[in-house]
C-alpha cells in the first residue's frame, strides 16, 4: 500500500519540487497540498494522509501550531515530518514537543527526503544530523523535572527502565542491544512496551520524555539520530 502524503508549504516552487521528488517513488502518493497552516489542518482532516510534510514558517497558522492542532484534533493523527532551514532549532524543538516525529533540512538530497518520509511512515523517528546538536542542546535546558512524568516511569520494569534510559539518550536498537548484551529483536520488543506504557508515539517523544522527566540529566551523552 502506498503512503499518503500532504505537502504543506507556502511556496509553490517548494511544493512542486517536493511533489516531483515524492512521486518518483511508487510507494508514495501525494494526496494534497496546503499553502498555510490552516489549510494543512484542514487537509489532514479531509485527505486522511499517513504523513504531513510540514513547513514551519507559513501564514495564518505556522507549522508548529498546525502540528499541535493536528495532534489534538485526531484520535489517530497522521505523522508529521517537519521541513526546516538551518538555524530554526527552537521552532523544531517546539514542533517535536507538539508531536512531530522528526525533521529534515529543506536542502536535503531527494533520496534523503524519500527515505525520511518512508522512515516516519513506518513508525521511526528522524533527526537530521546537521541540526540535531542544536535541538538536543535545548533538551538540556529543561527546568525542574515534571513529577507526573517521573511517576509514569514507575510503570516500567527494571529492564524496561534501562531500555528507556538508553532510548532517551538517542541510542539505536543495535546500540541498545550491544549495551545490554541482548538481541535486537529483544530490544525491539522492549522499546514497543516502553512506548506503549508511557503513551509515546515514537523515539523522538522518548527523548523529550527522558529529559522532561529528569531521567536523562543535563550534560548526559547527547542523543544522535535513531
Amino acid at each position: 500500500m502506498s503512503v499518503r502524503v500532504v505537502i504543506a508549504d507556502d511556496q509553490a516552487v517548494v511544493r512542486s519540487g517536493l511533489r516531483r521528488i515524492l512521486e518518483t517513488a511508487q510507494d508514495l502518493e501525494v494526496v494534497g497540498e496546503a499553502t498555510d497552516g490552516v489549510a494543512a489542518v484542514d487537509a489532514a482532516a479531509r485527505m486522511t494522509p499517513d504523513l504531513v510534510l510540514m513547513d514551519i514558517r507559513m501564514p495564518r497558522l505556522d507549522g508548529l501550531a498546525a502540528t499541535r492542532r493536528i495532534m489534538d484534533e485526531h484520535e489517530d493523527p497522521p505523522r508529521v515530518l517537519i521541513l526546516t532551514t538551518f538555524g530554526l532549532d527552537e521552532y523544531v524543538y517546539e514542533a517535536l514537543r507538539a508531536g512531530a516525529s522528526g525533521f529534515l533540512l529543506k536542502d536535503a538530497a531527494p533520496e534523503e527526503i524519500v527515505a525520511g518520509v518512508r522512515a516516519i511512515a513506518r513508525g521511526d523517528a528522524l533527526l537530521d544530523p546537521a541540526v540535531t546538536p542544536m535541538v538536543i542542546s535545548r533538551f538540556a535546558t529543561v527546568p525542574t523535572p515534571r513529577q507526573d512524568l517521573r511517576s509514569k516511569l514507575e510503570e516500567l520494569t527494571a529492564r524496561e527502565r534501562e531500555v528507556m534510559l538508553l532510548l532517551a539518550r538517542g541510542l539505536s536498537n543495535a546500540e541498545i542491544a550491544a549495551e545490554l548484551v541482548v538481541s535486537e529483536g529483544t530490544v525491539k520488543t522492549h522499546v514497543a512496551h516502553v512506548l506503549m506504557k508511557l503513551g509515546l508515539r515514537d523515539r523522538i517523544q522518548a527523548v523529550i520524555f527522558g529529559y522532561e522527566s529528569g531521567l536523562v540529566e543535563a550534560g548526559a551523552d547527547a542523543p544522535g539520530g535513531g
